[in-house]
């Protein structure tokens, strides 16, 4: 019997109370108390019902958890932050390994390193950190995950200046497929620890990271600026030349298209209006950032201009509003080898055209620290594109996903005709596109994932990903 074609209502009774009575942690099923909120993630899209949800306290509860789904053909999922826009952080009728109450974090300053555990958010990292004008190159909203954010390469506003989330990795925990708990790291299992940088939730359940810190913060100059959309071609151009010449560990800007916000906040003139605009974050002195970034700020007449001083800390949770915890979200993105006229042209028509006004499209300006790593030097693959198209479909009303969905599936396509393959994998729409799309964003990492899979998870007990199936 394959692992797919067990009934969970097969479980004995007897069998649950023994695996309850080996965690320190609460094993949920339907009925109990927190049930209901132990299945709803960020993504208002998700609604599946696992039959048992093992909220782990310890790397012993997680291993407990994995062989008791592989000894049963248990479907099982994992669950960090629960932010993953695909929803993959919960399964149908299996068992999920919760690491939502493993949120510990200890800071090693002098050593400039962080150790946190695979149910952290960004904030619980940052915040951590921060004290000591240190942080660890993470994503851009607070509430994201660290354990999905990494695994699958992990892009912030540090990314130009330290890299991906996985290139300041040093050493993880990682519960494999048959329950062992392994420290991995470049001397340690290397092709283990090789696979998890990009690689995705395919080889085990990641319990917990050891970053690099960076000194940044506490204080560093942000660009916000916001353009005419009418004036995208110009924007985005002037962004091209300006990091051509600016040194490789500055700040690279985030372009964003959409419609202002009917926010009390922003002119109500404005609201609606399409726009374009820039983010970015300068890593260093607040007054060399100011410098660094004003050529963005002045391209051309802005709708406004919401740049200045802040803290890494409130940089990082910038974009949280944007984001709301039960709202739809289903997002795609595409590489590209280049900006032409005609590609900004179809970016700025299809942002337009978007049927919520939450939705945008956006330009990952990529290069810098993380296009310095070899493509083989970990599983990431598409360091080397120099851009990075992200399809965000955002949305409130269930009522409207059918739109929202067909339009993001429409702009995937239509960039698709100027890409060079690949897909970003944190932004991965429900992979509609199946094997051949993953196997195409991997590109040549593909065939050597394919075998340490093999190695570590033969029966493909971690498949609720975009999965890799395993491959002597």
């Amino acid at each position: 019997m394959g692992a797919e074609d067990r009934n969970p209502d097969e479980i004995p009774a007897s069998l649950v109370e023994t695996l309850r009575s080996t965690l320190r942690g609460t094993l949920l099923r339907p009925g109990d108390a927190e049930y209901a909120s132990a299945r709803r993630l960020w993504n208002g899209m998700i609604d599946r019902r696992p039959a048992l949800v093992a909220r782990c306290e310890s790397d012993e509860d997680v291993a407990a958890a994995v062989r008791f789904a592989g000894d049963r053909r248990l479907p099982l999922s994992v669950r960090g932050g629960g932010h993953g826009v695909a929803g993959h952080a919960l399964c149908d009728g299996g068992l999920v390994v919760d690491l939502s109450r493993m949120t510990g974090v200890e800071v090693d300053a002098g050593e400039r390193t962080a150790r946190a555990q695979g149910g952290c958010t960004l904030g619980h990292v940052d915040r951590a950190t921060q004290p000591y004008a240190l942080a660890a190159p993470l994503g851009v909203v607070s509430e994201t995950g660290i354990a999905g954010l990494t695994l699958s390469g992990g892009m912030g506003w540090l990314r130009r200046a330290h890299g991906l989330s996985c290139d300041a990795l040093l050493r993880a925990t990682v519960v494999t497929a048959d329950g062992s708990v392994l420290t991995v790291d470049a001397d340690h299992h290397p092709d283990l620890f090789w696979a998890i940088r990009g690689g995705g939730g395919n080889f085990g359940v990641v319990t917990s990271f050891e970053y690099r810190l960076h000194p940044v913060g506490p204080e560093l100059f942000l660009c916000n600026v916001y353009y005419p959309a009418r004036h995208a071609r110009e924007v985005l151009r002037f962004c091209e030349s300006h990091l051509a010449g600016t040194p490789d560990d500055g700040a690279a800007p985030l372009g964003v298209l959409g419609r202002v916000p009917a926010d009390d906040a922003l002119p109500a003139d404005l609201h609606g209006e399409p726009f374009v605009a820039l983010l970015a974050l300068h890593p260093g002195d607040p007054a060399e950032g100011e410098a660094a970034l004003r050529p963005l700020r002045e391209i051309t007449e802005p709708l406004f201009d919401l740049s200045g001083v802040t803290t890494y800390l409130a940089a990082q949770s910038l974009l949280d509003e944007d984001y709301p915890d039960g709202d739809r979200y289903y997002w795609k993105s595409v590489s590209l080898p280049g900006l032409t006229d005609e590609t900004i042209d179809r970016l700025v028509d299809h942002a337009v055209r978007a049927p919520s006004p939450a939705s945008t499209v956006d330009v990952w300006f990529q290069g810098g620290a993380m296009a310095r790593v070899p493509e083989p030097g970990t599983a990431f693959s598409g360091r080397n594109a120099p851009y990075l198209i992200g399809i965000e479909g955002n949305w409130s009303d269930a009522a409207d996903s059918e739109r929202n969905v067909a339009w993001v599936r429409d702009t995937f396509a239509a960039l698709r005709d100027f890409s060079a393959g690949g897909i970003y994998l944190n932004f991965p729409g429900f992979l509609e596109e199946g094997e051949q799309l993953v196997r195409e964003s991997f590109g040549a990492n593909y065939a050597r994932l394919a075998a340490v899979k093999a190695a570590y998870d033969p029966d493909n007990l971690f498949r609720l990903n975009p999965n890799i199936p395993p491959k002597a």
